[in-house]
């Protein structure tokens, strides 16, 4: 099975999906309330938490497009949600202290060469820059873990960025993405997990969902996804553009315990486990007679049927090959018939 490692925490189909509470930019900017999402993530047990490093001169040139969950530009609102690098340092070590993973998405070569030299242990890359070679080539340079996220993009273009990764000996995850924000869940389209698995089949593969509820990933642990992103805030009330798509606390926890579970169900084989032999004692079916015989009687629909408890020697699938043997005793009513009380069969 294919595995990555990050801060010592194995990633893949035989371990636990990783959780990635995306705090991104729902910060607006304010450390403290990133702090306060940092702990939040950390009380109900959350393993990772990502933000955004924006370095806006490096990143964009001014515009005034507006996303299409937002009512501003994206010029002004990552001015206003940049954190400065001694504020995204605070942060990591804050998440480190207490034992969470720290990752954050670098939308520049100049957010990439802070990140490396801020000594995080893996990289997380955008939809949006999926398909930017150039950058991807850069961070791939630095050696390090990529966790690559998929959406806007077709496997066309993918397999062009996992090409950088490959050539530079990358260990690398895929993620699924939804680029629509709110995601309907008609457009989640979770079997495109199956086809990242087919085609990427060196990769982890895993969801960034960014729809309104954690259905999409429960579902998508029992296609394979070994990591699972939803962005998060600690309240719903707050402002930001990615507010209405976060997971609270409530619901992070909730997403974490639940795919765990999850996993832990997906494993095993259509059999009879020793641990069901309890069960079957009562709910089985042993063949018995049914009204007093005597010896060497024909047994028949007449006098014998089936009935609980499974605890006698023949059991209720063995019945048509009895059907038609004699008796070799007499045997009162509701009898467990033994395989000495008829002739072999």
């Amino acid at each position: 099975m294919n595995e990555i490692e990050i801060c010592g925490r194995k990633i893949g189909e035989d371990y636990p999906p990783l959780v990635i509470a995306e705090i991104g930019i729902n910060h607006e900017g304010q450390v403290d309330k990133a702090v306060h999402m940092i702990e939040a993530a950390a009380f109900v047990g959350c393993e990772c938490v990502k933000f955004q490093t924006h370095i806006i001169e490096d990143e964009m040139i001014p515009n005034d497009l507006v996303p299409g969950n937002a009512n501003e530009s994206i010029w002004d609102i990552m001015c206003r949600c940049a954190l400065t690098e001694e504020e995204e340092k605070e942060l990591k070590a804050l998440a480190e202290s207490k034992g969470m993973i720290f990752l954050s998405t670098p939308f520049s070569r100049a957010a990439a060469n802070r990140l490396e030299n801020m000594g995080v242990a893996a990289f997380k890359i955008g939809s949006g820059e999926c398909n930017n070679y150039p950058l991807i080539t850069h961070i791939a340079q630095f050696g390090k873990p990529i966790i690559l996220s998929t959406g806007m993009n077709n496997l066309k273009s993918i397999a062009l960025a996992v090409k950088i990764l490959r050539n530079h000996n990358i260990p690398f995850a895929i993620l699924h993405c939804t680029s629509i924000y709110p995601t309907p869940y008609n457009k989640v389209r979770l079997k495109a997990l199956n086809e990242l698995k087919q085609f990427f089949p060196d990769s982890i593969i895993g969801l960034s969902d960014h729809s309104l509820g954690n259905y999409p990933c429960f579902a998508a642990v029992s296609f394979g996804a070994s990591i699972l992103e939803r962005h998060f805030t600690c309240d719903k009330s707050w402002q930001g553009p990615d507010i209405e798509i976060s997971m609270d606390p409530s619901e992070l926890k909730d997403l974490i315990i639940g795919s765990r579970a999850i996993h832990q169900a997906l494993d095993g084989h259509k059999d009879i486990l020793p641990e069901e032999q309890t069960t079957i004692n009562f709910a089985y079916a042993s063949i018995v007679t049914i009204k007093p015989v005597k010896k060497g009687e024909i047994l028949s629909l007449k006098n014998i049927w089936v009935k609980r408890p499974g605890t006698g020697s023949i059991l209720a699938d063995q019945f048509d090959k009895v059907l038609s043997k004699r008796f070799t005793r007499d045997l009162s009513a509701n009898c467990q018939i033994s395989l000495n009380d008829i002739e072999s069969f």
